[in-house]
């Protein structure tokens, strides 16, 4: 690429290609795409070296509104502007300063420095377990087993055989870090990384421990107790916090998260914090009225009155007899009670009879707007399950 020689006296501005009334955004943004475009590493042009100093030294005036101010006002900064990137002692690149120190690292990847390796959380794990319906419903206690990594019992995390020890990585002398200096008309950068050889711990294993291999950690299935509080549901999550995974160079452990799933229940159905049960009745019950024992989730039963003239689907309401709230455990949902009429498919004769006598007294056929209370009901019910 042919690039045209330019004047030393050469105005910051045309250089970067920014008015003088450009932001600092602006001018951030022209200088990395010159930088880009004339960097030696990337533009092998002769003229390429001596148009990105060029570049540099207009970015390094324009860059800092203080000398950009002074430059506006005198056309120059201080005796001569250029000594403020190319002296050696000043920034941390040969005199680049930290602005342009972070663009370098953006746009070709080295820096002053790389961190060794940082404390790392460990893993996240997740487990199911499938609980009774009355179990979701007080709370308990269950033991489960878990698989995870764990220290290494035989060298207690050490990596190194019982009685011999770490010793300290001859290549980064413990630093965990090694240091590559680049020499560049720019002046000196230095590049620090991982130490290769220890992999930025500081030490290096000799005798690897027999059980591990030196990983210092082995994969262990432990048991853990959690606590169900009362009142959990299906797909309720549960945190066990640092009993996830081992957690690497010296990082926290992770969190155990535990899925509940719930078994169903034969007679008793969930709808939030209240508890459903259908109660079948006979014709007798439902036009007479009645009192009846109903089951509770608590263990014990209730009576529960049903008055004359109870309709199908009709739902009765025990206050308290529900679902603990998990956050409040003291207040509890509802029971709600649906009574579900049943008809007797098969009659005896005396039973016929009966019902004949039933009718009769029941008065005329009714038209679809004077319907008598049977047809009704067994309009309501006849799609209901039939009992002997």
């Amino acid at each position: 690429m042919k690039v045209e020689k330019m004047a030393v006296k050469r105005d910051y501005y045309e250089i970067l290609g920014v008015p003088r009334n450009a932001s600092q955004e602006e001018i951030k943004r022209a200088y990395k795409r010159l930088a880009r475009q004339y960097h030696p590493d990337v533009n092998k042009s002769p003229e390429a070296e001596e148009r990105f100093k060029e570049i540099n030294e207009a970015y390094q005036v324009l860059s800092d509104p203080e000398k950009r101010a002074q430059y506006d006002h005198f056309g120059r900064v201080g005796s001569r502007p250029e000594a403020a990137w190319t002296d050696p002692h000043i920034g941390g690149f040969g005199g680049v300063g930290p602005d342009i120190t972070e663009i370098f690292e953006e746009l070709f990847g080295f820096g002053p420095r790389r961190r060794r390796r940082t404390p790392e959380r460990g893993r996240d794990l997740q487990v199911d377990i499938t609980i009774e319906f009355e179990e979701a419903v007080f709370g308990t206690d269950k033991v489960i087993s878990v698989e995870r990594l764990e220290p290494c019992p035989r060298c207690h995390g050490t990596g190194a055989e019982p009685g011999t020890g770490p010793i300290t990585c001859p290549q980064c002398r413990g630093q965990g870090e090694v240091r590559e200096v680049r020499q560049t008309f720019l002046g000196r950068f230095v590049t620090v990384t991982p130490c290769p050889r220890c992999h930025g711990t500081g030490t290096i294993i000799n005798t690897p421990c027999q059980e591990c291999g030196g990983r210092k950690i082995v994969r262990r299935t432990r048991q853990v107790q959690v606590h169900i509080p009362p009142g959990v549901d299906q797909g309720t999550m549960i945190r066990l916090t640092g009993e996830g995974e081992l957690g690497q160079y010296g990082g926290a452990p992770g969190d155990l998260y535990v899925r509940v799933h719930v078994k169903p229940h034969p007679i008793f159905k969930r709808e939030g914090k209240n508890i459903l049960l259908d109660l079948p009745i006979n014709v007798a019950q439902a036009a007479l009225g009645d009192e009846v024992e109903i089951p509770t989730v608590d263990g014990n039963k209730v009576k529960l009155t049903i008055p004359p003239g109870t309709q199908y689907g009709k739902t009765f309401r025990l206050r308290g007899k529900g679902v603990p709230d998990m956050r409040h455990p003291n207040k509890r949902g509802d029971m709600l009670v649906t009574v579900r009429v049943v008809i007797p498919k098969n009659l005896t004769a005396r039973q016929k009879e009966l019902l004949r006598e039933l009718g009769k007294t029941l008065g005329r056929v009714p038209s679809p707007d004077d319907r008598n209370f049977l047809e009704k009901m067994l309009d309501a019910i006849g799609d209901i399950l039939n009992i002997e």
